[in-house]
């Protein structure tokens, strides 16, 4: 049986940017993506702490060590700047490799950095 459980959670991430005039995504900074053990174009969930707002997107790569975490196309609705968010990133595996994996869970500073 396969089943779904959380990949890479960064937990109270702030939003620095929010561009409406893109094609799509979130633009993060790489320190935060490689500590949380995501990747470029992942699927990623978005939970705002600040409006209960959740969305489904991907990412992109931001500049490492900048701090970026810009909402960016129609996900630019979905918060302002200075909004805390949660993103999320699921995996799929078999029921018993799922019993003993561990997230990667990041706290980053009020800066958006480690």
């Amino acid at each position: 049986m396969q089943i779904e459980i959380l990949k890479s959670k960064i937990h109270r991430a702030t939003i620095t940017e929010a561009n409406l005039n893109y094609v799509g995504s979130l633009t993060l900074d790489e320190s935060l993506m490689d500590a949380a053990n995501l990747i470029e174009n992942e699927k990623i969930q978005i939970v705002n702490v600040h409006n209960g707002s959740r969305i489904e997107t991907y990412l992109i790569k931001g500049k490492k060590g900048s701090g970026v975490c810009c909402l960016n196309g129609p996900a630019a609705r979905h918060g302002a700047v200075g909004d805390i968010i949660i993103i999320i990133s699921y995996a799929t595996m078999d029921f018993e490799e799922a019993k003993t994996f561990k997230p990667k869970i990041v706290f980053p500073k009020s800066s958006n950095l480690l």
